[in-house]
């Protein structure tokens, strides 16, 4: 019964991008209403992960609209979400993120992640020279701007 049961969960596990608390995400999803599908896109930050990368996996996301805090939680595997859409990570301490129902003003803001890129300009064109590490590397710091 077990390996019927695992076969069905790999047949509709779905691969989904890596989101990590403190993540702000896009999540399209198919909407029904009467006989027209649409997609809805949700817009948030995501509070929780639970469950793993399984087919029981959930995320919930979190976003204030006119004020007040909206919450959903979407079963990752589900067959209703479309995708699902990094827009920016930010650098957390903790797995869950609870603490930002409460939090106002500055200490509701997360720190944005910032990325360390290499770009190699001219390498040495000879076999030895590159043997023996010899080109230019600059690293640049790049981070985005808080919304």
């Amino acid at each position: 019964m077990s390996k019927l049961l695992d076969q069905f969960n790999k047949v509709q596990l779905k691969k989904v991008p890596d989101v990590k608390p403190g993540d702000v995400i896009k999540v399209h999803q198919k909407i029904k209403e009467g006989d027209k599908d649409r997609i809805q896109i949700f817009e948030g930050l995501v509070i929780a992960k639970k469950h793993g990368k399984g087919i029981n996996s959930n995320i919930t996301v979190r976003k204030v609209v006119d004020g007040v805090g909206v919450e959903r939680i979407f079963p990752t595997s589900s067959p209703a979400i479309e995708k699902i859409e990094v827009i920016r990570s930010a650098k957390v301490k903790r797995s869950k993120l609870y603490y930002l129902r409460t939090a106002k003003g500055k200490r509701a803001k997360l720190k944005n992640k910032e990325l360390a890129v290499a770009i190699v300009e001219e390498p040495a064109q000879n076999p030895a020279d590159i043997e023996a590490g010899e080109f230019q590397v600059e690293t640049l710091k790049v981070s985005e701007e808080n919304n």
